[in-house]
């Protein structure tokens, strides 16, 4: 079946690799990564699913890769912060929130090996310390660290469970800020 055009398809937006990640992204938050075909997506984009493969040629593997780029790729601010530490801690808050915002995301941030996508967040990490005064061989691990954490600790957050045996509510927040500050002030 041939899907005629809508009459909002003159008024709408050219279909591009963003606009097809950013509706993938919809879908994935709303109903959740297992509901994402190529077939709901042209029906969120108004398009036939064969034109999304215009722009993402390997399909759905291409259009994981994007998502994971789009949540995953979030470079520290250099310049946020007069110290390093806070500049870290600020990207850490924001960097977990990004992550729970876009939870259903997650699951391919832990498993899918996209390094590209890392890269920027990496070496923006790696450069906040380093303007801080620290080595660079530190730097790396500690970036690599940060990122480490900040991304498990979300993980462990969003499934919900107490991995220390507690049969207390655990205060994500706090246990968040506790992990964090040990880290930094690991780096030497």
């Amino acid at each position: 079946m041939v899907r005629q055009p809508s009459i909002n398809a003159q008024h709408r937006a050219p279909l591009s690799t963003e606009r097809i990640i950013e509706a993938a992204l919809r879908i994935v938050d709303g109903q959740g990564l297992g509901r994402l075909t190529m077939r709901r997506l042209g029906d969120a984009l108004e398009v036939e699913a064969m034109a999304i493969y215009h722009h993402l040629p390997r399909g759905k593997e291409q259009l994981l890769d994007g998502l994971v780029a789009h949540v995953a790729a979030a470079p520290a601010d250099t310049a946020a912060a007069s110290r390093w530490q806070d500049a870290l801690r600020a990207w850490a808050a924001g960097y977990r929130g990004r992550l729970m915002a876009h939870a259903g995301v997650l699951p391919l941030v832990v498993t899918r090996r996209n390094p590209a996508a890392l890269t920027a967040t990496v070496a923006s990490l790696r450069e906040v310390l380093r303007s801080g005064g620290v080595a660079e061989d530190t730097a790396a691990v500690a970036a690599h660290t940060l990122l480490g954490y900040v991304i498990g600790h979300t993980a462990l957050e969003v499934r919900g469970t107490n991995e220390d045996g507690a049969d207390r509510v655990v205060d994500w927040d706090a246990r968040f800020t506790a992990g964090l500050d040990l880290i930094i002030a690991g780096v030497r």
